[in-house]
């Protein structure tokens, strides 16, 4: 019972102070409902896990140095598109580039393909923690090479005065705009043959589309006084200074849905993902997986990433 307390103490306290994490909790949420009846009952009767712990990579980034080429790759430095130049088979892209400057400009496509192997494992296995970890953090992963601004060097408009483009498109509109007007009813997940391939194009989608979000966000600046493109907002108790409303639904709308169809994608790839591990791992019977608490080796993990995100810098690039 006392962990099953702290357990729940962590997650008051996660949801109070980590708002800008609104879109991740968000898609592995809403990919619970996209699974077959055979998985529906486990990861729906696990769904607060899998919602809270979505964000659980990004904390580590506060702890782990080697975390942060996970979530991102910078395929500008490749050339142009679609980047020939960059093998997408990690070996042959070690013995090419060498496995340093790989960490340095990202590995996302190659992080989740090591994830979803994990994940096989793990349901063979029938590890119910690893289940529902593996589940949570792949999610993450996969959600970030949907995001443009994570397939470009200039990932928050560093290089072209943009600075804070990155939460502004993937934070402050989501969680503007995704609970009341957007639609997430998508279908049901489907087998992934070629996960691989699949991220691949994923993230080469990205990043063709990185350009069109710096692009539209500094012409609808020309047009938008510094006063009108900014506000100050309440935020948990502090006044913050923000993307305004008007702004922020200008942008959205010239955008034509870009960001609503990138978290779309993202649940149904994840749920997919999801599902193909399961399939891939003997489609085992989840139903015997009963509900236990964590154990307390696994309690004092979360609170150490709990601790690191409160307290620490960002080890690695801040993305």
């Amino acid at each position: 019972m006392k962990f099953l307390l702290t357990f729940f103490l962590l997650f008051a306290t996660y949801t109070a102070s980590c708002w800008g994490f609104f879109a991740h909790q968000k898609i592995n949420y809403q990919a619970v409902f996209l699974l077959p009846p055979q998985m529906m009952l486990f990861y729906k009767s696990n769904i607060l896990f899998l919602s809270e712990h979505a964000v659980d990579p990004d904390m580590r980034r506060y702890a782990l140095p080697e975390e942060a080429p996970r979530h991102y790759i910078d395929l500008d430095h490749y050339g142009a598109y679609p980047y020939d130049s960059l093998p997408r088979v990690w070996n042959a892209a070690v013995e090419k580039f060498s496995e340093d400057s790989l960490q340095k400009y990202g590995i996302v496509p190659w992080w989740i393909q090591t994830m979803q192997r994990r994940l096989v494992t793990a349901f063979k296995e029938k590890n119910r923690t690893a289940i529902l970890k593996l589940s949570a953090d792949i999610g993450h992963y996969i959600s970030d090479a949907h995001v443009p601004l994570h397939a470009s060097s200039n990932h928050n408009g560093q290089h072209t005065g943009q600075q804070g483009i990155h939460g502004f498109w993937e934070s402050r509109i989501p969680e503007m705009l995704a609970e009341n007007e957007w639609d997430f009813f998508i279908g049901k997940a489907a087998y992934v043959k070629l996960p691989g391939m699949f991220i691949w194009q994923r993230v080469l989608e990205s990043a063709v589309a990185a350009d069109t979000v710096l692009e539209i966000e500094k012409s609808l600046t020309l047009h938008f006084p510094p006063d009108k493109k900014y506000a100050f907002e309440n935020r948990n108790g502090k006044i913050t200074r923000q993307y305004s409303t008007a702004f922020a639904r200008a942008y959205d709308l010239q955008l034509k849905g870009m960001i609503e169809r990138s978290m779309r994608q993202s649940i149904e790839a994840v749920a997919s993902f999801w599902y193909t591990a399961w399939v891939d791992g003997g489609q085992p019977d989840l139903s015997s997986l009963t509900a236990t608490p964590l154990s307390e080796p696994e309690l004092i993990e979360y609170e150490a990433l709990q601790q690191a995100w409160r307290t620490g810098l960002i080890k690695g690039r801040e993305h």
